[in-house]
C-alpha cells in the first residue's frame, strides 16, 4: 500500500476514525482471508478503502442532520496521503467572487509559449463530494489528476450546500472559467473536469458556457457524474461506497425538488447539441452506472461528441484509489491518453504516444 494514513484536527474525532478504520482492517481481512474478494478484481486496498468510505461517510451523513460544519470536520480527522501529493507545489488563490488552488508538477519544465507542450495544457477541476463537503483528503486525488493529466490544475473551491444552494456552485465555476480566460489562458488547450458532484457541475458548466457564447473548452472530463437527480432513477449496488440515502440527501441540501428537472442540475435533460468533446469514466458496480450510460446515449443520438468508458468491478470514484489499484491506474493513464489526443494532438499506436 502506497497511501500513508494521517490523523487531524479535534481528538474526539481522530479517535472514532482510528476506531472506525481499525474495524474496517480487522472486518475487511477477516472477510477476505475466509471468503476471497468480494469482487475478482478488488485487490486488499480496493476492499478497505471502499469498507472505509462507505462508513466514514454514513458517519458525516448521521452528524449533518445536526450540523455539516461538524461533519465536514468529522471527515477531515482522516486522511490518506500517496507520494503524488508531494510531487506537486500547491498554490492557494483567493478572488473576490470565488477561492481555489492551483497544483503544478514540481518536476514540470516551463515551456510557455512554445506551442502545444504539456505546461501549456490547463485544467479547471471542480471536485466532488456531494456539493457539501470538500475534504482535505481531495488535494491527494486532485495532485493524482494534474500528474495524469501533465496539466496545471486550478482546483475551485466552490460554495457548498446547504449553506449556499443551487445555482451557487455553477456560478462560482463560470466566475472561475472567465478568469482563466481573462487572464490568459487559451481555450484550445483549456479542459474542464470534475468527479461525482464535480463532474455533474462539468456538464452544468458546458451548458452554461454554450449558452453564454463563451469560448469552449477543448475537452471536458466527469468522472462518475450524477446525470439525473430524480430519486426514481437512481439504482442500487451491493459493492459501492456510496448508497442512494446518501444521494437523496445531498440532492435535498443541494436543491429545491422543483430544481430536479432543471437541465442544469439533471443534464441528462438537457438539449446537449454544441457541446465540446466530453469523456466520461465509471464503475460499472457503482449505483449511477445506468443513468451514466443513459446519458451517455442521449448526447450521442444527439450528435454529441461524448466518450464513456467503464470498468468491471469498479466503484463510485475508483480513481481515488490511485497508485494502489491497478484499475485506478489504467483511468488515471486513460485520461492523460484522452487529454493527448484531444487537445495535444498526439496519436497512440499500440500503446506508445507518437507524433501528430
Amino acid at each position: 500500500m502506497t497511501a500513508r494514513i494521517h490523523f487531524r484536527g479535534p481528538r474526539r474525532y481522530r479517535l472514532r476514525s482510528a476506531a472506525e478504520l481499525s474495524q474496517c482492517i480487522v472486518e475487511a481481512s477477516a472477510r477476505r482471508a475466509m471468503h476471497g474478494p468480494r469482487l475478482p478484481a478488488w485487490n486488499w486496498f480496493v476492499e478497505l478503502a471502499t469498507e472505509v468510505l462507505q462508513r466514514q461517510t454514513l458517519v458525516a451523513l448521521c452528524m449533518g442532520s445536526e450540523s455539516v460544519a461538524e461533519a465536514r470536520r468529522y471527515l477531515d480527522s482522516v486522511v490518506f496521503h500517496s507520494t503524488a501529493l508531494w510531487q506537486v507545489r500547491i498554490t492557494p488563490v483567493e478572488m473576490g467572487k470565488f477561492r481555489g488552488s492551483w497544483f503544478e508538477d514540481k518536476n514540470a519544465h516551463e515551456n510557455h509559449g512554445t506551442g502545444n507542450t504539456e505546461s501549456d495544457v490547463t485544467v479547471l477541476y471542480l471536485h466532488g463530494g456531494g456539493y457539501s463537503f470538500y475534504p482535505q483528503g481531495y488535494a491527494d486525488f486532485i495532485a493524482l489528476i494534474t500528474l495524469a493529466a501533465k496539466s496545471r490544475t486550478f482546483a475551485l473551491d466552490y460554495r457548498l450546500a446547504p449553506e449556499h444552494q443551487f445555482p451557487s456552485q455553477l456560478e462560482d465555476a463560470i466566475e472561475a472559467y472567465r478568469w482563466l480566460l481573462a487572464n490568459g489562458t487559451d481555450p484550445e488547450y483549456l479542459i474542464v473536469a470534475g468527479d461525482s458532484a464535480g463532474g455533474n457541475l462539468t456538464l452544468a458548466l458546458l451548458l452554461a458556457i454554450r449558452d453564454l457564447k463563451l469560448p469552449a473548452p477543448a475537452l471536458a472530463i466527469a468522472l462518475s457524474p450524477p446525470t439525473d437527480f430524480d430519486p426514481e432513477h437512481i439504482g442500487d449496488s451491493a459493492f459501492d461506497w456510496i448508497e442512494k440515502r446518501m444521494l437523496v440527501r445531498w440532492a435535498d441540501w443541494f436543491c429545491d425538488a422543483a430544481e430536479r428537472r432543471n437541465p442544469l442540475v439533471s443534464p441528462i435533460l438537457a438539449d446537449l447539441r454544441g457541446l465540446p468533446p466530453i469523456y466520461i469514466q465509471a464503475g460499472r458496480v457503482e449505483i449511477l452506472c445506468n443513468s451514466i450510460q443513459a446519458f451517455a446515449d442521449r448526447a450521442q443520438k444527439q450528435g454529441a461528441a461524448v466518450v464513456l468508458e467503464t470498468w468491471d468491478d469498479m466503484n463510485h470514484n475508483f480513481q481515488m484509489f490511485g497508485r494502489d489499484s491497478p484499475q485506478s491506474v489504467e483511468a488515471l493513464w486513460k485520461i492523460g491518453q484522452a487529454i493527448d489526443v484531444r487537445v495535444r494532438g498526439k496519436r497512440y499506436a499500440a500503446g506508445v504516444v507518437t507524433g501528430k
